[in-house]
């Protein structure tokens, strides 16, 4: 009977060794194409990964995942039709829109066309219509900021188009964490494709993901946006499945319009085996240029004050 005993409790320790050693992961360094980066689990506090993540850098359009939280607590009714106005200050950059002036649509398909696609004219339009108007709405962006602990972040506009939208990549990781908690923004930042049908004249639009990997299901995105502007480089913002579990991945100021989805894809390994991938000599080039750029504009604001 002792031997039988002492048999079992040799394959106990065996198993529990065996298994120890698969659960924990031994990791390498991570390598990222994205100059500044956060990774963490969205059910956990804290980062499982950081580069860069308390530098305030500008987010461009992943501006527009605030601007839906703004409009979700707002309480504005989402089956409100919204007037496309003319614009009564200059856009900070280009703003090419294939929307009418003049023109309606919903509200809540104002927001998908906004975070799906990435609809400047959209994201303006939330903020013209919300209650005390453009300014209230940039002052609730940041006051909802300040309130979620987002210490080193700044908003001047609703789309990301200026370049003085700040954020960094940690105080992102609270932004979608808080916006996951609306259904409506899960939803309409994932919409794959969608046809939007404005009145005041009818006409309709086509409007497609501007993040591929929604399109893939074995990523199971449930929150996405991305974002460009030559300050900001390419940048992506995700709530995904890695190894069954949501993970929030922000990726801020990539060099190429697909670096944000190979580091995606190089966290993900890293997650599941440990492997810290590659990255391409331009990407080097072009973070150490960006590390170099940053340093001198952070030098410079300490001699100014």
């Amino acid at each position: 009977m002792m031997v039988r005993s002492a048999g079992l409790l040799a394959l106990t320790m065996f198993l529990l060794v065996t298994f120890s050693s698969v659960n924990a992961v031994e990791r390498a360094e991570l390598q990222l194409a994205s100059v500044n980066a956060a990774v963490a689990y969205a059910d956990a506090d804290g980062l499982v990964y950081g580069k860069n993540a308390d530098r305030p850098v500008p987010i461009a359009s992943v501006t527009k995942l605030m601007t839906a939280l703004v409009v979700m607590e707002s309480g504005g009714p989402l089956t409100e039709w919204l007037e496309f106005r003319e614009r009564h200050i200059p856009a900070p950059a280009n703003a090419y829109t294939r929307i009418r002036k003049g023109s309606e649509l919903k509200r809540a398909d104002v927001l998908r066309i906004a975070l799906m696609s990435s609809e400047n004219f959209a994201a303006y339009t939330l903020a013209r219509h919300h209650p005390g108007g453009y300014d209230a709405f940039v002052a609730a962006m940041n006051s909802r900021a300040r309130e979620l602990g987002m210490v080193n972040t700044t908003f001047v506009d609703p789309t990301g188009l200026s370049a003085e939208n700040l954020s960094t990549a940690a105080d992102l990781v609270r932004l979608v964490r808080a916006a996951s908690k609306y259904p409506q923004i899960r939803e309409y930042s994932t919409t794959r494709y969608f046809s939007a049908h404005f009145r005041q004249p009818r006409y309709r639009l086509a409007f497609g993901n501007t993040n591929v990997l929604v399109h893939r299901d074995s990523w199971g995105v449930g929150i996405s946006k991305t974002g460009y502007l030559s300050e900001a480089g390419r940048c992506l913002v995700m709530l995904s499945q890695m190894g069954g579990k949501p993970v929030v991945t922000v990726l801020l100021d990539s060099l190429g319009t697909r670096s944000p989805m190979g580091d995606a894809g190089r966290i993900k390994r890293w997650l599941a085996t440990g492997a810290g991938g590659s990255v391409a000599a331009a990407a080097r080039a072009y973070e150490r240029k960006k590390n170099a750029a940053y340093a001198s504009s952070e030098s410079a604001t300490v001699s100014a004050n």
